[in-house]
């Protein structure tokens, strides 16, 4: 007689071979990931520290001088423009062109510090010596690195929520069997579908309400943009994030399975899509894949009205986006969608 032990092991183990999708998202899911986002941040060389030269009179020469630094990458812009990326971290530091050109450094900004050493090394030689150089600390509104991750949280939670409580209780409800009975009833499917996504813009709007609120009490982060604005580009995210989580849960019957096409769907839009820091930094070849994910242009559009007060009309491609993959996840949901 085998030992009640063993009986109990071999019970755990079955599925491994019964289910060979657990297999799958067990042992081959982890190096298939690895493959795809490896190589995304792997980097042979230091990366260069982006630096903004404002255009006035002078911008060309003293370009060229931080040009020679291999360290930097220079882009001369407008004043404005200029400060806005250096707001949206999206270069280290800003130089005004003059008699004693100005620095422009964001403190909370951990490439700041180093943008600013390396810019007062490479004007340094036959130039103005680095204590000429006048340093003003940038603390606007918007401008910290904690401004930039809130709204990249808050697409994190709506696009997280979105596929596990919704699409999880789905597969739960398949495997229970409770869909078949649903399924044999005269409710249509749409209906059922509607029912998850209305659900789901009220606890969107309930989240990103709590969300802002303690972002702005604790952290003071600003909301330049419109509320109104907000509410809008938040049922849209949350709306094609549910779509999103009911395609992922059409066909699945088991827990293990979930798991790891969940993980599948997420995942490469946690690095990818400019959560904690800005897409631009990602290698140049991965971009097209990078702007089409959906929650890259619903972090962009998070931030663009929460720090930059854009209204809808300026953020027609991220919108677009967003309304095309809510399109496409419903219809493929809806055709290929299964009760049992």
């Amino acid at each position: 007689m085998t030992h009640p032990l063993a009986q109990l092991f071999l019970l755990r183990m079955r599925p491994l071979w019964r289910q060979p999708s657990v297999l799958f998202w067990t042992f081959a899911f982890p190096i298939v990931a690895t493959l795809v986002l490896g190589p995304a941040f792997q980097r042979q060389e230091a990366p260069t520290v982006k630096v903004a030269v404002v255009e006035r009179e002078g911008a060309q020469a003293l370009a060229e001088r931080l040009a020679a630094s291999p360290e930097l990458e220079v882009v001369r812009l407008s004043h404005d423009e200029a400060r806005r990326r250096l707001t949206q971290g999206r270069v280290a530091l800003v130089v005004l062109p003059g008699a004693e050109p100005e620095l422009l450094v964001d403190p909370s900004q951990p490439e700041g510090l180093s943008a600013r050493l390396l810019a007062e090394s490479a004007l340094a030689p036959g130039g103005p010596a680095p204590a000429r150089l006048r340093t003003t600390r940038v603390s606007e509104p918007g401008s910290r690195y904690v401004d930039f991750l809130v709204p990249g949280l808050l697409g994190l939670s709506l696009m997280s929520t979105s596929i596990w409580t919704l699409a999880l209780p789905l597969v739960f409800m398949r495997s229970g069997r409770l869909l078949k009975r649903l399924g044999a009833t005269p409710m249509q499917r749409g209906h059922f579908f509607a029912a998850f996504v209305l659900a789901r813009g009220v606890f969107a709007l309930l989240e990103a309400a709590f969300f802002c609120a303690f972002a702005r009490w604790v952290f003071h982060v600003p909301m330049v943009g419109s509320y109104a604005s907000f509410v809008g580009v938040v049922l849209l995210g949350g709306s094609c994030f549910a779509g999103l989580g009911l395609l992922a849960a059409s066909r699945i019957d088991n827990e293990e399975s979930a798991n790891g096409v969940f993980n599948l769907v997420t995942l490469p839009m946690v690095f990818l899509s400019g959560v904690f820091f800005p897409t631009d930094r990602l290698p140049a070849w991965m971009q097209p894949v990078v702007q089409v994910l959906p929650l890259t242009p619903l972090n962009e559009a998070l931030r663009g009205i929460m720090l930059d007060g854009a209204g809808l009309a300026a953020l027609g491609m991220p919108l677009t986006l967003l309304a095309g993959w809510s399109v496409v996840f419903f219809f493929t949901a809806l055709r290929i969608f299964r009760w049992n």
